[in-house]
């Protein structure tokens, strides 16, 4: 009881765990309007005429990722679902690939069934639970991790990053003493993850973590799995706009979205120098604002100028003879989207 009331008490008092819904209640209201405005539910598709609903929603994360050039992404391939075990390792040695891998529904969203893969005996476990096509990915061993938000109006000529967020992996740090399991229940955030936690170090819990030494506990990048979303604003910079812009153009049809990469270093990140896992479309957040202690009231501020930039693309693409997804299509995709999800 005492382990629900704390992880209760973190929830209540920290608005980047509160369920995404609550924090899209006033933009409902903004999709609403602009839907009446435009005379269509999905006018959204229009943001990005390259990615399926603009990226809102049932697009293949493989399709995105082949329009990026192969020296700027990790080696991927596609796995059609159903498929044996024997066939997938077949398909990861023909591909050159070797564990651990990445594995990750093409479609999907906010890190739902991600997963690292060590071994290819694991590969049986993934299989049992994902009843969709998915992808495998190279493990991009590089230290940084970044969500990078690009926005390009039609009618200007120049692009701009306008969100930066760095990564923080759910970590536990050793002092010489406590066990993995103490060390993991004294931090809140870890506390939160602790039924995936208890079952991936189930052999390792009572294991005393020497001093000073570092286990991460979660490798995936996202939010809902105990990563922490830090604010990087400061690194947008003339030169880091203009190298996302000039990549972003090699994009057909791409305007709005977030790049999600791993870089060595900040200087990699502004000149290029990235390994890009994920291109989100519009149906990406400005992840900044989850930074821990960050301004509820800042973070609605900053996700209604979101909204109002990705109303301003699509109309300005749409004045442009880019049509938006009739009400029949959108529906369809939806009700494809969720019947995969579900299936």
């Amino acid at each position: 009881m005492a382990f629900l009331e704390r992880n209760f008490s973190t929830k209540l008092l920290h608005w980047e765990y509160w369920p995404f819904g609550i924090i899209q209640v006033p933009l409902f209201f903004m999709w609403l309007w602009y839907s009446l405005r435009e005379r269509s539910l999905f006018y959204f598709s229009a943001s990005n005429p390259g990615i399926l609903s603009g990226g809102m929603m049932g697009e293949s994360k493989f399709e995105v990722l082949s329009q990026i050039p192969n020296d700027l992404k990790p080696k991927t391939i596609l796995i059609r679902f159903p498929s044996s075990k024997e066939e997938v390792i077949k398909k990861i040695a023909e591909a050159g690939l070797a564990f651990p891998l990445i594995f990750k529904p093409d479609l999907g969203e906010r890190g739902w069934m991600v997963r690292r893969v060590d071994h290819p005996e694991n590969v049986e476990d993934y299989l049992s639970e994902i009843k969709l096509d998915f992808i495998i990915q190279e493990l991009i061993d590089l230290p940084l991790e970044f969500g990078v938000y690009y926005v390009r109006f039609p009618s200007e000529e120049k692009g701009k990053v306008n969100s930066i967020t760095a990564k923080e992996f759910l970590y536990v740090q050793g002092d010489g003493t406590k066990t993995l399991q103490e060390l993991i229940f004294e931090k809140d955030r870890a506390m939160l993850q602790w039924k995936l936690l208890e079952i991936k170090f189930q052999t390792q819990l009572s294991e005393i973590i020497p001093n000073g030494k570092r286990v991460e506990l979660v490798s995936i990048g996202n939010h809902c799995l105990g990563t922490m979303f830090l604010n990087g604003n400061h690194l947008i910079t003339p030169q880091l706009c203009e190298t996302f812009d000039r990549l972003s153009k090699k994009i057909a049809g791409f305007y709005f979205g977030r790049y999600d990469l791993r870089c060595a270093t900040p200087a990699d990140l502004e000149d290029g120098r990235i390994k890009i896992v994920e291109l989100n479309g519009c149906g990406a957040e400005p992840s900044h604002i989850y930074h821990p202690g960050s301004s509820l009231w800042k973070g609605i501020v900053d996700l209604i100028t979101h909204w109002q930039n990705l109303y301003r693309v699509s109309k300005e693409n749409h004045e442009r003879g880019v049509a938006y997804l009739s009400f029949q299509e959108g529906r369809a995709i939806y009700r494809r989207f969720k019947a995969l999800k579900v299936g």
